[in-house]
């Protein structure tokens, strides 16, 4: 049994996570919930949302990038998510 380096078997859209964090209020953030929701539906991804109102490690991380989407906690976009974009990155 070899190991095989350098290649990294990927994960099914399903099993991945898609974390939204913006604040309320936010046209962005709607807009971006909105494409989230839309891809995550078909893939299957899981989704959450976190607000940076509520958390201020994610107010000082994030502040001045929001909406801001990671996908299984590292940083995908921020500001304008494109669905395909984010279909390709969850395998779909």
């Amino acid at each position: 049994m070899g190991v095989m380096f350098g290649r990294t078997k990927k994960k099914d859209a399903g099993s991945r996570t898609v974390t939204l964090i913006g604040k309320p209020g936010c046209h962005l953030c709607d807009d971006a919930r909105a494409v989230v929701e839309a891809v995550c539906a078909e893939t299957g991804a899981r989704w959450e949302e976190r607000d940076i109102t509520q958390d201020e490690e994610l107010h000082r991380a994030y502040w001045e990038q929001i909406p801001v989407v990671l996908v299984d906690g590292e940083q995908h976009t921020f500001w304008r998510v494109d669905a395909g974009r984010l279909r390709r990155e969850l395998g779909a």
